[in-house]
């Protein structure tokens, strides 16, 4: 009668560590979130863009962003490490101590759809940035830092929708007069 009872405890008790391990983000420390692809995303005004004809821009040789288009003005432009597997964007800029001024994170989606970001161990505010599957800007988001001593249950879930999140440091939005609606170009390597 004992044997049962053992097995039954340790089969909870593999499950309570298997869950602890999964909300806790252990998972990804001992399977590592592999190598960041790095890419460019370039984000153009909607006002001027919507009236340019994909003649009219002229593209970098290798494709990676947009260098000129005649109807369009260039707000701001972005090199991001590209996030495209299920542990890097739960990861995310979690390990990160800073980003520089024009630098950034953009998470890859299977497909566009709503989803909820968080600020997980995070070393610094920022701008969370959705973009629909056509490039365009749905939502952002200006997150500061969690409260110190904040569990995860605790953390204040950002949403909106789209394909892909770029995360940038908080104010980068303002200060470049990046909005919503407004266009972005997106590196070929998350297309």
């Amino acid at each position: 009668m004992q044997r049962p009872a053992v097995v039954v405890l340790g089969l909870v008790g593999l499950l309570v560590a298997a869950a602890v391990v999964l909300q806790t983000g252990l998972w990804v420390e001992v399977l590592g979130t592999g190598e960041y692809e790095e890419g460019t995303v370039t984000v153009h005004d909607n006002t001027t863009l919507e009236t340019a004809t994909p003649l009219q821009c002229d593209r970098s040789p290798n494709a990676t962003e947009v260098v000129a288009c005649s109807d369009s003005r260039q707000l701001a432009t972005v090199t991001v490490n590209i996030s495209n597997t299920g542990r890097q964007r739960y990861v995310g800029l979690s390990n990160t101590e800073s980003l520089g001024p024009n630098e950034g994170m953009l998470f890859v989606h299977d497909e566009a759809g709503q989803h909820t970001y968080v600020m997980r161990n995070m070393s610094f505010p920022l701008d969370i940035i959705f973009i629909d599957a056509n490039g365009t800007i749905t939502t952002i988001h200006h997150a500061p830092l969690p409260p110190e001593g904040t569990s995860e249950s605790g953390l204040t879930g950002y949403e909106g929708r789209g394909k892909y999140v770029l995360e940038v440091n908080r104010g980068w939005a303002n200060r470049t007069g990046v909005a919503v609606g407004d266009r972005v170009d997106l590196p070929p390597e998350a297309t």
